[in-house]
């Protein structure tokens, strides 16, 4: 379960002087229509392709609350219709992209609304996108942050982040895939030490393990984040989601079994336009101009 581990985490920031943040908490948001409290959501990139999801909440490290999840998800819902968008972007500030869920919102939660009420259950929005996601980790991500950095399907991260799952401190565990992804990403040892003790991993440690995929300075990380979002962007939607579907089975699928479904979306982009533009530009050595078709 995404916990806050906020107590430290916020000790630590009441030593340090903190840049001010760019964009209020209290300021609304819009996008196509939709108001948000808690996020800000844009489009970047030079085509204005890459949808932008920055949690919002300063104050609070980010921490995630209910609002929060379902402005996310919302966000998604979004850049989903949007047939522009070819991918998303999702980062928090320089100091936390998410300390951990809110503390104060599931304190007196009782077994009974927890398990009845399916909780956390829409958190797992993000990890179901048929677009690309990319978390452009800064700072802490802790508990719930850990998770929804998870959740995405490319991770970078800038040279002060750190990751961890330190629910155990707080009498509880991951309820937000943390045991779960966690242990597929860096294998038993890591994930069972890191669940089992509190301990943060820092982004260097992460990247050796295999959680991330790439380490950039901390004003670069957002940038960088961008830049694969437009390369991602660049290339036919239609034929993206299909290489993610092929990807993400191999988490839940035997090897025979994944083989089998790669074959298959393999043999479906026989039927797509964009197929037969890919390799007949590739022929006549020119770029390729899909049309997600």
């Amino acid at each position: 379960m995404a916990m806050l581990f906020c107590r430290s985490a916020a000790l630590l920031l009441k030593s340090t002087r903190t840049a001010p943040v760019a964009l209020s908490a209290a300021r609304k948001y819009t996008t196509g229509g939709s108001t948000y409290d808690y996020i800000v959501v844009e489009k970047r990139g030079e085509k204005q392709n890459v949808g932008f999801i920055q949690l919002n909440r300063p104050k609070a490290l980010n921490a995630l609350c209910d609002g929060l999840m379902l402005e996310v998800g919302k966000a998604l819902d979004a850049f989903e219709a949007d047939k522009d968008i070819g991918a998303i972007v999702i980062t928090g500030s320089d100091k936390a992209f998410a300390a951990g869920a809110d503390i104060k919102e599931m304190q007196n939660r009782t077994f009974q609304e927890c398990y009845g009420g399916n909780f956390l259950a829409h958190w797992n929005r993000v990890s179901v996108s048929k677009k690309p996601v990319i978390a452009a980790v800064n700072g802490f991500a802790l508990g719930g942050g850990c998770e929804l950095a998870m959740m995405c399907d490319i991770i970078y991260a800038g040279e002060k982040a750190q990751f961890g799952q330190p629910e155990i401190l707080l009498g509880t565990i991951p309820g937000a895939g943390g045991t779960q992804r966690l242990t597929r990403a860096v294998g038993k040892s890591l994930a069972m030490e890191m669940v089992l003790t509190g301990d943060r991993i820092n982004a260097q440690e992460a990247k050796q393990s295999g959680l991330v995929s790439k380490v950039c300075p901390v004003d670069q990380l957002v940038p960088e984040a961008i830049k694969c979002g437009e390369k991602i962007a660049a290339n036919s939607k239609l034929i993206s989601a299909m290489a993610k579907e092929s990807v993400n089975a191999a988490y839940e699928l035997t090897l025979a079994e994944g083989n089998r479904l790669e074959k298959r979306l393999f043999h479906s982009t026989f039927a797509t336009e964009d197929r037969k533009e890919g390799m007949t530009a590739f022929v006549e050595k020119r770029k390729a101009d899909f049309q997600d078709k």
